[in-house]
């Protein structure tokens, strides 16, 4: 059976997102990202091409790397402002009946109790359409802002996260019981407190002693994504993540991350087909193979290279104020983010990046490749990246917007539902079911959340 083809589309509560220097673009419309008409447009765009969600990053803290200072990510707009991600979800749920939200929030400063009722209330306002994101951080300006003096260690921060999804789980599957809630009028009876139960936790990082605030939502645990591949990101998303998101330039970056982290969840007892992989890609549509290429060179003489070296410096941990355009970019471990590192130093051997190299890489949809053409065209790239990779999906970045989700929207889903390659219509259910089946609307027994279950808690303690 040939896969479908699913796609999310990648944004952020900012300017320009992947894209810096391209909010000067007539077409862009993303200066409207602080007011809900930019918003609620974008979500009628995307459910009207049927994506499977969007997918909002998000980063606590400032670009200051570069030079040492925040002042290159502030002239450039690069992801800085960036407001809030989750506030903008019950709006756009209320304009659309489909769309999914995959929403980032970093756990490395945000307590576990307040998240879990965050989640549970966004699940119930979008009737089981949201999704998390879990990520850990990579800025010492985003743990300065928080009161420490820089981030933990970056295999730290993912032991830390082990034992921050143990206590959500506790919170959202353990805490009620599928009948505690029973509404009855007639008794004035809202819930059943014995089937409401107290969560203990006494941790190396965390300690708790409270129920969850919320009774059960749709999905009870969010939809789970995770975004980092390196050895230690990767044992966590086979561990805990139902999506996962890595971002490369290329399909021989891309397919070895795929299959890793499949033989991880394969080794650890999950299935690796419960597992969705989503890349990155850039999609710059035309009528001809003419006009996509024109559309291109608009855009490319709109990049901002300064801004492009602040959200390098940011993602990497190198200060590039101080490289040469041409001088060559070789790996430093540190504890940034090492997968966008390792784009551009190990991870394919027979290529040498130099600065400039991924300036101009980077200037036009972050860290993925960049796809242009026609509808046709493009179908077929997207097609040979689907054989290559063996990914799920795409996460769609932008290089203007809503202008190209409307392009793809108009003209690429068409090409690939006459394909056969993506779907005619939305499946029914939440968020997890229209991605992995009906009746699906919560994690599987083979999840670890599984067994914080009162039943698997119950027949554990005996």
């Amino acid at each position: 059976m040939t896969k479908q083809i699913r796609l999310n589309a990648f944004a952020m509560n900012c300017v320009a997102h992947q894209s810096p220097g391209l909010w000067t673009h007539p077409r862009d419309r993303t200066l409207g990202y602080n007011r809900l008409p930019y918003w609620l447009d974008l979500a009628k765009t995307l459910e009207r091409g049927r994506f499977d969600g969007l997918f909002l990053a998000d980063v606590l803290g400032v670009y200051d790397v570069f030079g040492s200072s925040p002042d290159a990510a502030l002239r450039n707009a690069a992801q800085t402002p960036a407001n809030e991600p989750l506030m903008l979800i019950p709006a756009m749920a209320a304009v659309t009946q489909n769309l999914g939200f995959g929403v980032t929030s970093n756990l490395s400063f945000e307590p576990p109790y307040p998240f879990a009722r965050r989640m549970s209330t966004l699940d119930h306002l979008t009737e089981g359409r949201i999704g998390w994101n879990v990520v850990t951080g990579y800025l010492d300006s985003a743990a300065r802002g928080a009161g420490k003096d820089r981030q933990a260690a970056h295999d730290d921060r993912y032991d830390i996260a082990d034992e921050y999804m143990e206590l959500v789980y506790k919170l959202w599957e353990g805490s009620w019981e599928d009948d505690a809630v029973l509404r009855d009028r007639t008794r004035g009876i809202f819930a059943d407190p014995s089937k409401v139960h107290r969560i203990e936790h006494e941790g190396t990082n965390y300690r708790l002693s409270a129920i969850h605030l919320s009774e059960p939502s749709p999905q009870r645990t969010p939809v789970l994504y995770q975004a980092g591949t390196s050895p230690r990101g990767r044992q966590f998303a086979a561990q805990h993540a139902e999506c996962v998101f890595m971002s490369g330039p290329s399909a021989k970056i891309i397919g070895p991350r795929v299959a890793a982290i499949r033989a991880l969840a394969k080794e650890i007892g999950r299935n690796p087909a419960e597992i969705l992989m989503f890349s990155m890609m850039t999609i710059i549509l035309g009528r001809t193979e003419a006009e996509a290429k024109a559309k291109y060179a608009d855009y490319r003489a709109h990049i901002a290279p300064e801004g492009a070296l602040a959200l390098m410096s940011g993602w990497m941990g190198v200060d590039f104020s101080s490289y040469d355009l041409d001088q060559q970019v070789r790996h430093i471990q540190n504890d940034a983010g090492r997968t966008a590192l390792d784009n551009v130093t190990r991870a394919d051997p027979d290529r040498v990046w130099t600065v400039r190299e991924v300036v101009e890489h980077v200037g036009i949809g972050g860290a993925g490749p960049v796809v242009v053409g026609t509808p046709e065209k493009v179908a077929d790239d997207i097609e040979a990246w689907f054989e290559e990779t063996d990914v799920d999906g795409l996460n769609v970045a932008f290089a203007t917007s809503p202008g190209d989700f409307e392009d793809i929207a108009d003209m690429l889903v068409p090409e690939l539902t006459t394909r056969g390659r993506y779907k005619s219509e939305y499946a029914e259910g939440t968020l997890r079911e229209k991605l992995f089946g009906k009746g699906r609307a919560q994690l599987t027994e083979q999840h670890p959340a599984s067994r914080y279950r009162p039943h698997r808690a119950a027949k554990a303690a005996e």
